[in-house]
């Protein structure tokens, strides 16, 4: 379990400007809920100042994921677009007292959030759609114009900040060597005679072996029992249901039952199901089998 500091715990648990936001004239939307995370920015600004009055958001992650929007809009309320647009990742992760480098992404997700919302309060196209041929991570849809601004911004210098950053090279990774020739691209030539051995070969590994439904569906069972005590502790628990594919079904129990926070909590399920299992999935209660 990673190591958190207490405001990130607290801005999870008592998020701030969660939900929808009545008259908010500009939303970004980032993510994918089947690549684990996605993110609603909702903006309402004074069209006199350019001044944002009021900031939410709706989220779909891990509690790292709820914590940094929650952070995100107290950050920006009352700045000016232009101001709040200087706002960085790292403004987000240090707001919230340091994030795991594992959930730096989820910062980085805010600030394309920002971004997004900011240009659609203005009438201007935004999109983090890549061009043909700039799609590097296809696990999590990562293109390298994406990658090359988070190393740029962040400073990074190795495989593993690129994948905690943004999530690219944390699936198959098949695009491993397109990572590292953009590393090299920032940094110059320094970086790969300094870290040669960092150097991904090509990809000719043997695939990972697949698991049987008997294996998956026991992997899934024991990722929930190492995730139990923590529900439990605020008077919740989980119970699996259903595995229907990519569609992992659950009931949840006691005190996350019907909880506002109940979204969140699948969300963080499903991350870390992803996180056990190596694939995308999603995780649905247990009343969306009834309709599905």
């Amino acid at each position: 379990m990673w190591d958190y500091s207490e405001k990130v715990r607290e801005h999870f648990f008592n998020p701030r400007n969660s939900g929808p936001l009545a008259g908010a004239n500009g939303i970004g939307d980032v993510g994918s809920i089947k690549c684990g995370d996605a993110l609603r920015l909702m903006l309402k600004v004074n069209p006199d100042s350019e001044v944002i009055e009021d900031a939410h958001f709706q989220t779909f992650g891990c509690g790292s994921a709820i914590a940094s929007s929650s952070a995100l809009t107290e950050i920006i309320k009352s700045k000016t677009l232009d101001e709040a647009l200087q706002v960085s990742n790292q403004d987000i992760a240090d707001f919230l007292d340091g994030l795991p480098p594992e959930k730096m992404h989820c910062s980085v997700m805010g600030r394309e959030a920002l971004h997004a919302a900011v240009a659609n309060y203005r009438g201007e196209v935004w999109s983090d759609d890549h061009k043909e041929g700039d799609l590097v991570c296809k696990c999590f849809a990562i293109d390298a114009v994406m990658i090359e601004q988070t190393i740029r911004g962040n400073n990074l210098k190795t495989m593993a900040d690129v994948t905690n950053y943004t999530k690219a090279g944390g699936g198959c990774s098949s695009c491993h060597e397109k990572i590292e020739d953009i590393l090299i691209a920032v940094n110059g030539r320094l970086y790969s005679e300094e870290a040669p051995q960092k150097r991904t070969p090509p990809v000719e590994s043997p695939v990972k072996p697949q698991l049987t439904n008997y294996q998956r569906i026991r992997k899934i069972e024991e990722t929930l029992e190492a995730l139990r005590p923590m529900l439990q502790r605020d008077h919740g628990d989980v119970t699996l249901v259903e595995v229907d594919g990519k569609k992992i079904y659950v009931a949840l129990t006691g005190a996350c039952q019907g909880c506002q926070m109940e979204s969140a909590t699948l969300g963080g399920i499903q991350q870390k199901l992803i996180e056990a299992l190596g694939e995308l999935l999603q995780v649905l209660p247990v009343a969306a089998l009834a309709h599905g």
